[in-house]
């Protein structure tokens, strides 16, 4: 392959798509492979299947890629999107995760009779024997293969997983089921596995162990069904935030405006925005003013009033006049496709928490396989027997292969989700359940999380001797004909409180206000400036109000007619019924709030002061949010993220823990590690506090999925294994394992 072409990424830095990958460990053993190049820093994430690889001259991708597959890996080149693949390959990650899909459905039907069969002496017909090999061969050939795979591929490192474990079980389970069918005493018709319970030494010539090795492939193949559903949308966030800017843009070509794509947008092209527009890139107001709606970018809940000279950014929407903007930063320049790049960084550079099985495995794997040689020579050695010996062997592997392991975190998690989902909660990976158990500090955005991130009329403040309900009836009835976000919030205010009267002569004074006739009255509606322009007399106390107003972060539209200011109406972004509440609650579960926030900081302490929150960090811009968390996160605190706009979602992925609103932007959402529905900061203590217990239930979940192994690997090992026993033990483990998990479907909410 080329390199020139498809690179397309800057000198010296790649990203590779890695393949064959089937737990943590095998990220762990590439990334170490790579790094162990001179001139290479690789990072290898699970999640994403991808390297990023920084690099000097003295290496080339297809070393890189070389390495990789000398390592027992695919690496490749990342390819240009095509009209059926998505920008990270969305099409090969549906037909991977179909094709594990088909291998589980298929083991899973051919799986339960085998083991019903076999636990159920009542069913074993004359020849059952036979029908459990039939079925359980293509089980343990096709639906174990990947598992085989690996296996292989880490025998020829010298590595072991849990695949080595399981394919060695499995295949000894099978491979014992042969002999003693074909050369044992197992294939005789009229053959049956009669549940006793006494421990006696036996052969094994007419034991079989179909059951265990369907019955193991099937759970652990449902187990890497449900991790590949999670990781499948591991690479949305970047395409959501992509997706948020503007598709097409109206350019002025000689006069006339011409629709194309914002792709062939170019540094200087002049480009029209009009109300409810979302601006197409980075540019400068060339003409026009209007409010610019920034808080899904910056966080700040006010709209931006903008004028020529005023810098506007791409993906921000126009909420009011026609703009004509010059492009000054487009495509991977913009501000929009830095912070998908800060998502990228900072979803690469988060390591993946490895699996506890595997982690266990590291040190189980090798002391079983060198119990069962030890086992086979023993037995050997004091003349037991051939038959014995391998006998003996063989139930170590076989009893050491925990059949509930493949149930221990699907089962949790499946139930842990289920029971979020109830709630509001959507937990996207057991990756996530670690990070909840460590958390110490959560970092809270202030727009649409604490608040409600939309401009409510909060207050009516009437000059001395004017009714407020007449204020705010005659600015309401202004307001309504405005479509500005601040005047729809006092339109709103007002037609809650009665029906507004009819506006005639109705204009709006870009930046500064609206004017117009109502009842008779010549209305003036908007700030000081306006209100003195228009000669009206703006009183000490009105000037006052204002102040205090502006004092505590909120905006305030003075009212007035016949030459005087008669009011003021304060309008904020409003703090939710619930947030204070909520953070209570954070407090005790352990965490520490922290107030963060793009808008100004006056605005920010009043809303800390009214939920609680000692800590203010505001006026920060997104990249700087993510150094907020690294810097906490440098600190020594593990941080929780709490946020809901585009501004966030770099910052989320950056988090030990992210949880994004169901009522923010996708981008947030797919950043996220846990998803609060509702959109409600109750949920975050929720999520916590589920995910948490979760996490606890599948810890005791593998205990118990090993320590049934443990025990009775003395009894393999001293060749007293009874095949009934060991199915016995093996089906109380697994249902155990499954009864455990459902105490999950008992989890509360916070009251």
């Amino acid at each position: 392959m080329s390199t020139a072409g498809p690179l397309r990424v800057a000198p010296h830095r790649i990203e590779l798509a890695i393949g064959g990958m089937t737990c943590a460990s095998c990220a762990s053993r590439i990334e170490k492979k790579l790094n162990r190049l001179d001139g290479v820093t690789a990072t290898v994430n699970y999640a994403t299947e991808k390297a990023s690889v920084s690099y000097d001259d003295t290496v080339t991708p297809q070393d890189l890629i070389a390495t990789v597959e000398k390592t027992g890996y695919t690496a490749a080149l990342p390819a240009p999107p095509t009209p059926a693949a998505g920008p990270d390959g969305t099409t090969e990650a549906v037909d991977e995760l179909r094709g594990l899909r088909t291998r589980l459905w298929v083991s899973a039907v051919l799986t339960v009779p085998v083991i019903l069969l076999a636990m159920v002496p009542a069913w074993q017909f004359t020849y059952w024997q036979w029908l459990s090999l039939t079925l359980a061969a293509p089980v343990v050939v096709y639906g174990g293969l990947p598992l085989h795979r690996a296996a292989l591929v880490n025998l020829r490192h010298g590595a072991a997983t849990m695949d080595t474990l399981i394919s060695l079980g499995t295949l000894a389970a099978f491979g014992w089921s042969l002999w003693a069918l074909f050369l044992g005493d197992a294939g005789t018709p009229g053959m049956t596995h009669p549940f006793t319970f006494d421990i006696a030494r036996s052969d094994g010539a007419g034991n079989i162990y179909l059951e265990t090795a369907a019955g193991v492939t099937m759970f652990i193949l449902a187990g890497r069904y449900f991790e590949a559903r999670a990781k499948r949308t591991a690479g949305a966030a970047l395409r959501a935030l992509l997706e948020f800017g503007a598709k097409d843009v109206a350019v002025l070509r000689d006069g006339a405006e011409v629709r194309i794509p914002v792709d062939q947008l170019a540094v200087g092209d002049r480009f029209v925005v009009r109300p409810g527009e979302k601006v197409a890139t980075d540019g400068v107001v060339a003409e026009g003013t209007s409010a610019v709606d920034a808080s899904m970018l910056t966080g700040e809940s006010v709209p931006v009033e903008v004028g020529p000279g005023d810098a506007v950014v791409g993906a921000t929407v126009n909420a009011g006049g026609r703009l004509v903007v010059t492009a000054t930063r487009v495509g991977g320049d913009t501000q929009l496709a830095q912070m998908a790049k800060l998502v990228e960084q900072a979803q690469t550079g988060k390591a993946a928490v490895q699996r506890l099985a595997d982690r266990i495995s590291g040190v189980f794997v090798p002391i079983v396989i060198a119990l069962a040689v030890g086992t086979l020579g023993f037995w050997l050695g004091r003349d037991g027997g051939l038959t014995a010996a391998f006998t003996a062997a063989v139930a170590v592997l076989v009893i050491a292969c925990p059949c509930a392991l493949g149930l221990a975190t699907p089962t949790a998690l499946l139930v842990g989700t289920g029971r979020g989902a109830q709630l509001g909660i959507l937990i996207k990976g057991p990756e996530v359940l670690e990070s909840t158990r460590r958390v110490d500090t959560v970092v809270l955005d202030k727009t649409g999380t604490v608040t409600t991130g939309k401009m409510t009329l909060v207050d009516t403040l009437p000059a001395d001797g004017q009714d407020a309900d007449e204020l705010l009836r005659l600015a309401g009835a202004l307001e309504a004909a405005s479509e500005h976000p601040i005047a729809r919030a006092v339109a709103a205010g007002a037609a809650r409180a009665g029906t507004l009267p009819p506006v005639t002569g109705f204009a709006n004074v870009e930046g500064l206000g609206v004017t117009g006739t109502v009842d008779g009255r010549d209305l003036v509606v908007g700030r000081v400036r306006l209100l003195r322009e228009r000669g009206l007399d703006v009183p000490g106390g009105i000037e006052r109000a204002v102040r205090d107003a502006e004092a505590k972060g909120r905006t305030a539209v003075l009212a007035g007619w016949d030459g005087s200011a008669r009011g003021v109406l304060v309008v904020a972004d409003v703090v939710k019924p619930t947030s204070r509440a909520a953070i209570t609650r954070l407090r005790e579960i352990g965490l520490t709030p922290v107030l963060l926030t793009g808008d100004n900081l006056a605005a920010a302490r009043t809303v800390a002061a009214e939920v609680g929150v000692d800590e203010v960090i505001a006026e920060v811009l997104p990249v700087e949010k993510v150094d907020v968390v690294r810097r906490l996160q440098a600190e020594g605190k593990v941080v929780a993220m709490v946020g809901d706009g585009v501004n966030d979602a770099a910052a989320l992925a950056q988090a030990d823990l992210g949880l994004a609103m169901g009522t923010g932007t996708d981008a947030a959402i797919e950043a996220s590690d846990l998803t609060l529905v509702r959109g409600d900061l109750v949920a975050a203590v929720d999520a916590i506090r589920l995910a948490r217990r979760t996490l606890r239930i599948i810890k005791s979940n593998l205990f118990w999925a090993f320590a049934y192994n443990v025990a009775a690997l003395p009894l393999a090992a001293a060749g007293m294994l009874n095949p009934m026993i060991a199915g016995a033990a093996m089906a109380f483990s697994s249902v155990f394992v499954v009864a455990n998990s459902l105490r999950l479907r008992g989890f509360r909410p916070v009251a």
